[in-house]
């Protein structure tokens, strides 16, 4: 395992417990969760994966809304949290992985391949684009959100952070080489956050949505 991968699981299994108290976050995921569910209109028939799902703040926004959602995520920790959460509503159409792209890929394809500011801590971006085209099934459509770029006043000296956010020109142009078609960005959601500077900055997140069509 990379030691980027390992940063990763390391924090989140330690701060899992208390993902979900930051009113930010909720904020975050509530609109993530909305412009997927915009963009991509499901019907309820849809396989959706989740990379990144964490504790599962997005997940349980699409869930409804779709037939199953494989959420998937290297941390232990935030599954644990997804997977009590998942029962305490009497969701049961939501199934926990262990794990990250593409170090393991789930079984099948899926319809809709979806994550929220997953991308920045993800190495080889470009490269994992191409994998989310082979789970897609002909006419699936992947939704992914992240931070627009930034200073990298975001996150701070956080250790498992591989991008101060992303060049939307960038990502389409990854998007491209990987095969996909129809691609549109939104953004989501504006985040206000004071940095450890002291300084109180907006960051925008962006949602991109496209489609293998073969």
């Amino acid at each position: 395992m990379d030691k980027l991968t390992q940063s990763n699981i390391d924090r989140f299994n330690e701060i899992a417990a208390a993902w979900d108290t930051d009113p930010r976050r909720a904020a975050v995921a509530e609109a993530v969760a909305g412009a997927i569910r915009q963009v991509a209109q499901p019907t309820g028939s849809e396989r959706a994966l989740e990379f990144g799902s964490g504790t599962g703040m997005v997940t349980l926004g699409i869930a409804p809304h779709v037939k199953e959602i494989v959420a998937m995520d290297s941390s232990d920790g935030m599954l644990s949290q997804l997977r009590e959460k998942a029962k305490k509503l009497g969701t049961s159409n939501v199934r926990a992985l262990e794990g990250d792209l593409p170090g393991r890929r789930p079984d099948g394809r899926f319809d809709l391949v979806f994550s929220s500011m997953t991308l920045h801590h993800i190495g080889d971006v470009e490269a994992l684009f191409g994998v989310l085209y082979e789970l897609l099934n002909p006419g699936g459509h992947i939704a992914l959100a992240d931070l627009d770029r930034e200073d990298g006043s975001f996150h701070g000296d956080k250790p498992g952070i591989a991008h101060h956010g992303f060049d939307r020109a960038e990502v389409e142009k990854w998007l491209k080489n990987a095969g996909f078609e129809g691609i549109r960005f939104s953004t989501a959601h504006t985040m206000e956050k004071e940095g450890d500077d002291g300084v109180v900055r907006n960051y925008p997140v962006f949602l991109v949505y496209a489609g293998r069509t073969m």
